[in-house]
């Protein structure tokens, strides 16, 4: 009391000014810091010394301490009639059983750290970054390399399947087993390592990578090894991991796609003649992946029990269950043609399909389970599929997009020289770089047991979408060697399928906007679902914990937007030193003001955010690109900071908070705050002026660009993991070899400019000139023979196929033929 009285003296003994400034600055720091509300109690008994207050004014104080400190008098003079008010006024969302079985799925990770406005950067840094084991590199390097060989994706869409041969080679290598354990035949091997050969698969052939993740996905290896009876396990897993069954797992129905409630796949349950009970199932399915060859057909369907046969009340809801594709009643319907990429894919349909009881999966109980099984099954799945397509494609498109832009000449220079080439060069370089580092950020989660919906529909999303653009940015560079389909062509096919995966596993304009920020902004909030929760149970203790919780964490992360705007992040400081230092601070100024302008329209909207979709996707593109800059930086830390990644890490980390700037101006412009709209437009143009990001510079572009084009350590490092074939009449292949022919070849091209510079030798084609330069000693005879064989090797690399009418319209172009002859005319 004595330190008190001490303290309250000072304060009336100096100025005025002096006070109040005092004061601003404890309340600042107090608000930044998070202070509890006895030290704001404090601090408001000091200002009031300071400003020599009245006896009236220290005890209407402390009647308001002691109301807000106080927690029963709190609850029962504030929280409960602002809980009666919010329920009268619908403020807040009505969850239904279906969206809390989603909220509820899974669990919060990282990105729970980048929501709470002050993330704990040394838990980002401490998560895995993961590397393969032994076994899983050795069956990438043996296998998978293998398989890819055996594969060409052109004969692939030509023939509309695999030869017997890939077919019994996937079978015999246990190819359909990756997740499934050991003690059943199969391999278990890590979300990594499984996200990796996806990712290897995909740069060879599309439709080959999609045959082998379905079965290692959701359909229904996953729900059988975390949900499955033992008598289920011990039965199909063995089988599943020999691929003596082929599985699919039927979902989608004409009537419910993205909303599952809308499901009429219907079963009942009914007791037999012999006294057991069993299902009788009606169901209309369609896009189901394998479906055509499959053996037994995972379906979700929902459950009625009218007798209460088991125990559980007559409406169960969504279960799932195993049938057996030849079982009476069922249909494996005709193919669907998905933009003529040729993987099984085709409606189901049953009809009276009568199975036992035990064929739900969980038995007798998972019954009704079936929709939280999918949504944790899903909140894994979302993380490796599609994500490893994407990534995998990207570094495909890095690896050719950069050495055809070595290669390919126009107005007497090579085109990657030109800065509108340099700009979707740098873009896909780039995108590479951040979606190799989120891709293996994410299974390192998920190796160590997390299952972040939110994450991984963040991964989903921004993956598939990103690969778009780098497919688009691709076509663009190779021209016509991108639209001239054959067996040369690498990206059409890609054009072709990224709609495809936009599409399947959510609808990324649903997981956008409901998933990653409607589901985020309820799950990974410190607060919002626990007041919801409260809200609904009624219970005012909850409540008022939480509600007032939340209270100190808007005006907490309301300092801390608006010191670390004023400081451009400096005042958070970074974990590390070096390149990542400021990005760090950057990602520490996005997380504060993130989290307060959320809040601010939680608060604004209530529940009707859910329907503002514009603004819940902006809010969605900032939680995203700090996700996937968390996991930049991860990976340029965990990899040792190198020297010959830099352009890369910082073309894609200043694209990033570019994103996030892009996204905090929309939600400034457009969100709708009752009688302060004016105050969030005055924070846009403050915003504009002092910008979180900015686009990567052109000369940054130009060094990743060049980075692409250069054989050596970066190039290699950025592109590891995909299929490299050695042939030089492969597609893939042949552009390498023509690379390496080029740049083994580069110091004679040098000699042979500068004599041309030098006016020793006429501007001509350098094929003309090589004689001339041999007898003038300008080159020796093998370095003209280098040149040579370089000119010939770029101007085959440059043709596109050809084909004959009968070949054409008979849609019989092989690629090769026994010796690995092209069999089409190439034009030259």
């Amino acid at each position: 009391m004595e330190a008190l009285n001490e303290w309250f003296g000072f304060f009336s003994e100096v100025p005025l000014w002096a006070s109040l400034g005092v004061t601003v600055i404890l309340a600042m720091t107090f608000a930044y810091k998070g202070a509890p509300l006895y030290l704001w109690a404090i601090a408001g008994y000091a200002g009031l010394v300071g400003l020599d207050a009245s006896m009236w004014l220290f005890i209407t104080y402390t009647v308001l301490v002691l109301v807000f400190n106080v927690k029963p008098i709190r609850r029962s003079v504030i929280s409960a009639p602002i809980m009666k008010l919010l329920d009268a006024l619908n403020f807040l969302p009505k969850i239904s059983e279906t969206e809390q079985t989603a909220i509820e799925a899974g669990t919060v990770w990282v990105e729970g750290e980048l929501f709470s406005g002050k993330p704990d950067f040394k838990r980002i840094l401490s998560e895995p970054y993961p590397e393969l084991t032994k076994d899983e590199q050795e069956f990438l390097d043996g296998p998978v390399e293998k398989l890819c060989s055996l594969v060409n994706d052109w004969d692939v869409f030509v023939e509309k399947d695999f030869t017997e041969e890939a077919w019994t080679f996937m079978r015999e290598n246990g190819f359909f087993g990756l997740i499934i354990p050991k003690k059943y035949g199969g391999y278990e091997f890590s979300a990594t390592a499984h996200s990796a050969i996806v990712a290897k698969l995909t740069s060879r052939c599309g439709p080959l990578a999609i045959t082998v993740m379905v079965p290692n996905s959701l359909g229904p290896a996953e729900l059988l090894m975390h949900y499955g009876t033992q008598e289920q396990k011990d039965y199909y897993l063995p089988r599943l991991a020999a691929g003596v069954e082929m599985p699919c797992f039927a979902l989608t129905e004409p009537n419910a796609g993205s909303d599952a409630g809308g499901m009429t796949s219907h079963g009942e349950v009914f007791k037999g003649e012999d006294d057991q009970l069993y299902l009788r199932l009606n169901w209309n399915k369609r896009y189901i992946t394998l479906a055509a060859i499959s053996t037994v057909l995972g379906l979700a369907f929902k459950l009625r029990d009218p007798d209460n046969l088991l125990g559980k009340g007559e409406d169960l809801g969504i279960t799932c269950a195993l049938i057996p594709s030849d079982t009476d009643g069922v249909t494996l319907g005709q193919r669907h043609d998905p933009l003529g990429v040729p993987f099984y894919n085709c409606p189901t349909y049953g009809e009276d399909v009568v199975v036992p009881i035990d064929a739900i999966i969980g038995g007798k109980e998972g019954a009704g389970n079936g929709w939280r099984m999918l949504m944790e099954s899903l909140a894994v799945g979302r993380g490796i599929s599609l994500p490893s397509q994407s990534a995998g494609g990207a570094k495909l498109a890095t690896r050719a997009v950069g050495a055809y832009a070595s290669i390919r000449k126009q107005f007497g220079l090579t085109i990657g020289k030109f800065e509108g080439i340099e700009e979707p060069m740098a873009r896909i370089g780039g995108y590479t770089y951040l979606m190799e580092a989120a891709r293996k950020y994410t299974t390192g989660g998920l190796d160590k047991g997390a299952k972040p919906a939110v994450v991984t529909a963040i991964a989903k999303y921004n993956f598939t979408e990103l690969a778009r653009e780098i497919v688009n940015d691709a076509m663009d560079v190779v021209g016509g060697a991108g639209i001239s389909r054959g067996p040369r062509n690498i990206f059409a096919h890609s054009y072709f399928a990224l709609p495809i995966a936009i599409t399947v596993e959510g609808a990324n304009i649903l997981t956008r906007t409901l998933m990653i920020f409607g589901q985020g902004a309820i799950r990974c909030h410190p607060y919002a679902y626990n007041e919801i929760n409260a809200l609904m149970n009624k219970d005012a203790k909850a409540f008022d914990e939480n509600f007032w919780s939340h209270i100190g964490h808007v005006g907490r992360n309301k300092a801390r937007a608006f010191l670390l705007s004023i400081t451009r992040g400096r005042l958070a400081g970074s974990p590390v030193s070096g390149p990542s230092a400021k990005y760090f601070r950057k990602l520490a100024w996005t997380s504060a003001s993130f989290a307060f302008f959320a809040d601010i329209a939680m608060g604004s909207y209530g529940g009707g955010l859910k329907m503002k979709e514009k603004i819940a996707g902006r809010y969605a593109d900032i939680l995203s690109f700090m996700y996937l800059s968390a996991a930049t930086l991860r990976r340029f830390e965990a990899e040792g900071r190198r020297k010959e990644d830099l352009e890369f890490f910082e073309w894609s980390m200043e694209y990033m908070f570019y994103r996030i700037q892009t996204a905090f101006e929309g939600i400034l412009r457009e969100i709708k705050v009752p009688g302060l709209s004016w105050a969030f437009r005055l924070i846009g143009v403050w915003s504009r002026l002092n910008p979180i990001g900015t686009y990567p510079s052109d000369e940054l572009g130009h060094r990743v660009a060049k980075a692409m084009q250069t054989p050596g350590a970066a190039r290699d490092h950025i592109t590891d993991g995909i299929y490299l074939p050695d042939d030089p009449m492969d597609a893939v292949g042949r552009y390498e070899h023509t690379l390496n022919l080029i740049t083994i070849a580069g110091p004679v091209y040098k000699k042979l400019y500068g004599a041309i510079k030098q006016r020793e030798l006429p501007k001509e084609h350098v094929l003309s000139l090589l004689d001339l330069a041999v007898e003038k000693n300008i080159i020796a005879p093998e370095e003209a023979e280098m040149v040579r064989e370089a000119e010939e090797a770029r101007n085959d690399a440059i043709q596109v196929d050809s084909f004959t009418l009968d070949e054409y319209m008979g849609n019989n172009a092989k690629s090769t033929v026994g010796d690995g002859t092209p069999n089409v005319d190439v034009n030259h």
